[in-house]
């Protein structure tokens, strides 16, 4: 199982191999054609409210992480959790975030639950 993290702004690599967007807003700037993106699982992603309540300053990483992991025991998140791990049984994944510091953002989160 090959897992990892990758800005979005990188350009794609063949060994990335399916591409998931792991953001719930299109990253900006970025067409949608040079993206390559196979996967958008947006139920997956971090809401709207632990997003800019994280982003605000208010908690540290570990608590984002905490409420993070429990958004995605929902059973829309989770059903499209276990079908980014049946991917990665699959072959190669790579997690793709506009997030200036991918290890501190919910892609790390993501990676350590599919690691």
């Amino acid at each position: 199982m090959s897992v990892r993290v990758r800005r979005v702004y990188e350009p794609p690599e063949p060994e990335d191999g399916v591409r998931v967007l792991v953001d719930r807003l299109w990253p900006r700037g970025l067409a949608k054609d040079a993206a390559r993106i196979d996967e958008w699982p947006k139920a997956m992603t971090p809401s709207t409210g632990l997003r800019r309540w994280y982003h605000a300053g208010e908690g540290s990483y570990e608590e984002f992480a905490r409420r993070y992991e429990a958004e995605l025991a929902a059973p829309e998140a989770a059903e499209l959790l276990d079908r980014v791990r049946a991917l990665t049984r699959e072959g190669p994944v790579t997690l793709l975030t506009a997030a200036k510091t991918p290890g501190e953002s919910h892609a790390a989160v993501l990676l350590g639950l599919l690691d």
